[in-house]
């Protein structure tokens, strides 16, 4: 498999030197950053998740950051879902979308003051966009992309890490809440959230230069609790129904396709730019929508395009990620299908790259 080329144009990252040191075995790359995508094995590293705790780089969760006094309109004017009575130390995951329902990403929105948000993109060049609309509007508001670097602590064990490096008082931050924790005299913003289903947080670290102390010290804390460098896993992102935007979601698919409606208050969130596309597609309904499936057999192979699903040699939707399952015995998968195939227990016949699979649709998903 060829390598990919070194490149100031693919950015390393104030966790950088930990990782390698940890024996990393594949990247990707994520908003022009690496992204480790593997360190013993993807099966050993999610066994390894669900039972211990896990310093994840995350850094390339970019944040685009919102100051000024129009900080909170502008903020609306991206979302449907209503900021109205979020207040500052909240996080709350909000779909992003384009003048016509488009989803342009789902972060999360972090509100550190009435005038001061950060949004903490998946990949896709949102900064470009937000700068538009604030510049398009006039809007009396400052857009850039700040020097914080996500770290992620995930796992069952992560409350008893992450409390012998900034003290009990991070057990009691609550879920997509946030609070402020100093470390060697800088003040760490460490929320409640994570892109796993096992807990644990993450602490948005301002200024790189700290990157690897933190590093260094929460392996340190951690040796007799088994942490490990790790980063999100597949498998277990996707029995936990976890998405990845530009995998299974683009900007040609509306938050309701995505499963996402239940985020989306277009009713009341008044100046969102898709409010009326969304208002549209409320009223009628999806005509496709996200769902979970099982596909039947052995091991499926990676996943890296999609894999049509067919019904009585009818195209009815497509998987987009896919994996062997260890501890629920099944290949488990994201897909879309069509209204009139997903209901559970709805039978298909997936494309895979080893022939054509029986698989069954799942009301929910596996965690």
């Amino acid at each position: 498999m060829a390598m990919i080329s070194p490149s100031r144009r693919v950015r390393r990252t104030p966790f950088s030197d930990g990782v390698e040191a940890a024996g990393v075995k594949g990247y990707t790359v994520y908003n022009r950053m690496l992204l480790p995508t593997v360190f013993e094995s993807v099966e050993a590293d999610y066994h390894h998740l669900k039972k211990a705790v896990q310093v994840w780089d995350v850094a390339c969760e970019r944040q685009v950051e919102l100051r000024g006094p129009d900080a909170g309109r502008l903020m609306q004017m991206l979302t449907p879902r209503d900021l109205r009575g979020m207040l500052p130390g909240q996080c709350y995951y909000v779909p992003i979308v384009d003048e016509t329902g488009g989803m342009l990403n789902d972060p999360v929105a972090v509100k550190l003051a009435e005038d001061r948000w950060w949004i903490s993109i998946a990949d896709s060049d949102l900064l470009l966009w937000v700068k538009g609309i604030a510049n398009g509007y006039r809007l009396d508001v400052l857009v850039d992309e700040p020097d914080v670097s996500p770290l992620a602590v995930q796992g069952p064990k992560s409350d008893d890490l992450m409390a012998r490096v900034f003290g009990d008082r991070v057990r009691d931050v609550r879920f997509f809440r946030f609070g402020m924790f100093t470390f060697e005299g800088r003040d760490l913003a460490i929320a409640r959230s994570g892109y796993s289903k096992q807990g644990g947080f993450e602490i948005y670290v301002e200024g790189g230069d700290i990157g690897m102390p933190l590093w260094n010290a929460l392996k340190a804390a951690g040796e007799d609790l088994d942490v490990r460098a790790g980063c999100p896993n597949l498998i277990e992102r996707i029995e936990g129904g976890l998405l990845s935007y530009g995998n299974d979601m683009t900007d040609d698919n509306t938050p309701h396709e995505c499963g996402l409606g239940r985020f989306c208050n277009t009713h009341t969130a008044i100046g969102c730019i898709g409010r009326d596309a969304l208002l549209r597609v409320a009223k009628e309904g999806p005509v496709q929508q996200i769902r979970a499936i099982d596909i039947s057999g052995d091991r499926v192979p990676g996943c890296d395009r999609v894999w049509p699903c067919y019904a009585d040699g009818q195209r009815v939707g497509q998987v987009t990620s896919a994996a062997w399952s260890p501890d629920f015995q099944t290949n488990v998968a994201i897909g879309m299908v069509r209204l009139s195939h997903w209901a559970e227990g709805t039978r298909l016949e997936v494309e895979t790259p080893d022939g054509m699979r029986p698989a069954t649709v799942r009301e929910k998903f596996w965690a």
